[in-house]
């Protein structure tokens, strides 16, 4: 791809193309999380990892980017954000790499902050450079908040059927011809992006409070939504990747319906906050309240938090950034929030749920005695079998166990075959009823940090965008 200066913004085409590339961009970083998520079951069995050492690939890469997203939109505000754009895309690309290669998690989750690094960059500059591509300061700003909507809900989709064709490291390794196109539209800006004022009453350096308040509690509670119902589908519910990956399009088909479905009644900041908070917080408790562990049963609960998530983050950073100059510096006040509450979000939903998880162990190791003692088996079978069983939930202690290989071992004539699999099915059904319910609590957590960002929401001025 080649653009010439002289294009930019002046030829409609070229702009337009520009703005698309700038957009593109943004998704894949602010995508990145949601893309690693449905990986991470498969990093976590190759690596042999526990469930919070494979949370620190997502938490490292949410705490650098929260950490420096503001000196990063700094950078770009003393300097041109053109420029900054292009080393974040170059140095991206080279975190990129080394994760796709990682070796290890020690390897991997370092690389993950130096993805957060260099995307920081990426971000925040290209906020400056859609305004210019575009010649609008909303339309730029709308551009570039609807592509980190985009891309927080279409991330675990394409991670999942990445996951599921190739393996874990492609998704890395997708998000490398993804970026790189920015870099020679970046470079074609460069010193177009004149400086401006800030409005009168304005600090340039105050960050609009209640509106990223906001933003950090929802995506904490929306945390529940794109880490932890992803670990319940594949490793709680036995589920491939691909499935998975599948069953989540409920949430991103709604995120992204959500503005065509309310434009004609939209009334304002505050209410489309309170609404989607509302929304959010209702399709997380539903997920808490399963009724059993049918891929069916979670559609209508993520459709909620699709909608709330289209609804809400689209709206609270549209009044983050209006009428506040420099748009890069508050543009990185958002990123910042927003990362910031998922890792808050991590570290609170994360240990409560693992806690279930080994809670409900003991009972479910009883349940599987039981059930295996009932079987129409011979008792030799059973000893074996039992021996098999006790090996794997001793192994995959802390997480939800895979019993297929206790049952691969086994050695049984054709006559009791049909018993032994119908044995193994009724183990996985409990395995999951136990998973579901060890969940539950950690969705309720994040429904009831969703309904916390009711209190500046409802504080907010409630102004049409």
């Amino acid at each position: 791809m080649s653009l010439d200066r002289s294009d930019l913004p002046a030829s409609p085409p070229a702009a337009r193309t520009a703005a698309a590339v700038l957009s593109l961009a943004v998704a894949v970083v602010l995508g990145d999380s949601g893309v690693v998520t449905l990986a991470l079951p498969e990093i976590l069995r190759d690596f042999g990892a526990s469930v919070w050492g494979v949370a620190w690939v997502l938490i490292s890469f949410n705490l650098a980017l929260a950490l420096v997203a503001v000196p990063a939109a700094r950078v770009c505000v003393r300097g041109d954000p053109a420029v900054a754009t292009a080393g974040g895309v170059i140095a991206f690309t080279a975190a990129t790499t080394a994760c796709a290669v990682a070796p290890s998690l020690g390897v991997l989750i370092p690389g993950r902050a130096a993805q957060a690094l260099a995307g920081a960059l990426v971000i925040v500059g290209s906020l400056e450079l859609l305004v210019e591509a575009t010649g609008a300061e909303r339309a730029g700003a709308r551009r570039w908040a609807a592509a980190g909507v985009a891309g927080a809900a279409l991330g675990p989709v394409i991670g999942g059927l990445l996951t599921s064709a190739f393996s874990w490291r492609a998704i890395f390794v997708a998000q490398i011809p993804a970026v790189l196109p920015a870099l020679p539209v970046a470079i074609a800006l460069r010193g177009r992006v004149g400086r401006r004022r800030s409005s009168p009453g304005i600090s340039q350096d105050r960050p609009h409070l209640l509106a990223n308040l906001a933003l950090a509690l929802l995506s904490a509670a929306l945390t529940a939504a794109l880490f932890l119902l992803v670990l319940l589908l594949v490793d709680g519910w036995d589920h491939s990747p691909a499935v998975a990956a599948v069953t989540v399009t409920a949430m991103p088909v709604a995120a992204l319906a959500a503005g065509p479905a309310f434009r004609g009644m939209r009334a304002g900041t505050a209410s489309e906050a309170v609404a989607g908070s509302v929304l959010i917080a209702g399709g997380l408790a539903g997920l808490a309240l399963l009724p059993g562990a049918k891929l069916t049963w979670t559609l209508a609960p993520q459709a909620l938090i699709g909608l709330g998530l289209g609804l809400s983050v689209d709206s609270l950073t549209a009044a983050a950034l209006r009428d506040r100059i420099p748009r890069a510096l508050h543009g990185g006040w958002t990123i910042a929030a927003r990362h910031a509450g998922v890792v808050v979000g991590l570290a609170i939903l994360t240990p409560i749920f693992t806690a279930d998880l080994q809670r409900a162990q003991t009972p479910a190791e009883e349940a599987i005695a039981s059930l295996v003692l009932d079987a129409p088996l011979p008792a030799s079978t059973k000893l074996e079998l039992a021996e098999h069983l006790g090996r794997r939930l001793t192994a995959e202690r802390g997480r939800v166990p895979d019993l297929r290989p206790a049952f691969e071992g086994l050695r049984l004539p054709a006559t009791q075959a049909p018993a032994a699999a119908a044995l193994e099915r009724s183990l996985e059904d409990q395995l999951a009823r136990a998973a579901t319910r060890a969940f539950r609590t950690a969705f309720l957590v994040a429904a009831g940090l969703a309904l916390l960002a009711l209190v500046p929401a409802l504080a907010l001025r409630d102004r049409s965008r």
